[in-house]
């Protein structure tokens, strides 16, 4: 069947008569009664009556109403997603732990600006178990969080985006009078300073000191990196992050690492989406950069 019997079809249903349709659709007269002639041999049906002196729709015609507008509907989404294709158009929603978002990501958000400026990024910064979540019940279309979060299982592709050793970190000042983060059954009258319950490298270092029986005075706990670091720097307490988020000071003295024996001393992180998600051309350049820059 061609698709413009169905576009002339519609004409004449939207315009209300023949003569309408063939100026709204360039058409001669003869044009479009051709037209609807082969649309209803087509169909084995007759599409229109002569009623007085005006051609309405048969009872046919007004069930193949709904059917047209389908397929011509079907078909505009088609169109508008070929263009997407071509544009690299459409909007994406990520949600990103804060260390990778801060340190990692802005690279490739530069680099994807400058691959798809007509895209839409909704980026949300979100703990790794609100991230794997959103990515489990579809309310995200990507994450880029820690492995380490568990319950992954099949329901999620995941993508390598890089495996980071984890650091504790202190002041000079802080190394110089409190050094000795290794022998066990101690208290350590100093704070630990960190972000909220369910991170993960906050749940790896407080297991080591349940495990060796260390106890610091009591925990600050912040929502932000800089500003962690910013109470570290100052004397305030210890850290405990990964490392490329401390590099810097690590480099220029600010920040000291501290010694400890940890047997998971490093966190892998993933892009990841749900195992049954469309890949739109969008969300592949978005992966394929990641895995680019990792």
């Amino acid at each position: 069947m061609d698709l413009k019997y169905l576009y002339t079809f519609k004409s004449i249903v939207d315009e209300g008569n023949f003569t309408k349709a063939a100026r709204k659709l360039n058409y001669t007269q003869s044009t479009i009664t051709f037209q609807v002639g082969q649309l209803e041999e087509e169909l084995s049906a007759q599409l229109f009556e002569k009623v007085g002196r005006k051609m309405v729709l048969t009872k046919a015609g007004q069930q193949l109403v709904p059917y047209v507008e389908e397929v011509l509907s079907s078909v505009s989404k088609l169109r508008q997603f070929e263009s997407d294709i071509t544009e690299c158009q459409g909007e994406l929603i990520i949600g990103v732990a804060e260390t990778q978002l801060c340190y990692k990501l802005p690279n490739i958000l530069k680099s994807f600006h400058d691959l798809a400026p007509k895209a839409r990024l909704f980026i949300k910064s979100m703990n790794c178990y609100e991230i794997r979540d959103g990515l489990i019940n579809g309310t995200l279309d990507l994450g880029i969080f820690y492995e380490e979060v568990g319950g992954i299982g099949s329901r999620l592709t995941t993508y390598d985006f890089g495996e980071y050793p984890l650091a504790l970190v202190a002041s000079p000042e802080i190394k110089r009078n409190y050094w000795d983060f290794i022998s066990k059954d101690q208290r350590i009258p100093i704070p630990f300073i960190i972000n909220e319950k369910e991170c993960i490298f906050r749940q790896i270092f407080e297991r080591y000191l349940s495990e060796n029986s260390i106890i610091l005075d009591h925990t600050i706990e912040l929502w932000s990196i800089p500003t962690i670091k910013n109470m570290v720097k100052s004397n305030v307490g210890i850290s405990f992050l990964p490392k490329f988020t401390v590099q810097e000071e690590l480099n220029n003295g600010e920040l000291v690492e501290l010694e400890i024996k940890i047997s998971d001393g490093s966190i892998s992180a993933i892009c990841a989406h749900h195992e049954n998600k469309w890949i739109s051309p969008l969300m592949q350049a978005f992966i394929e950069l990641c895995i680019s820059n990792n």
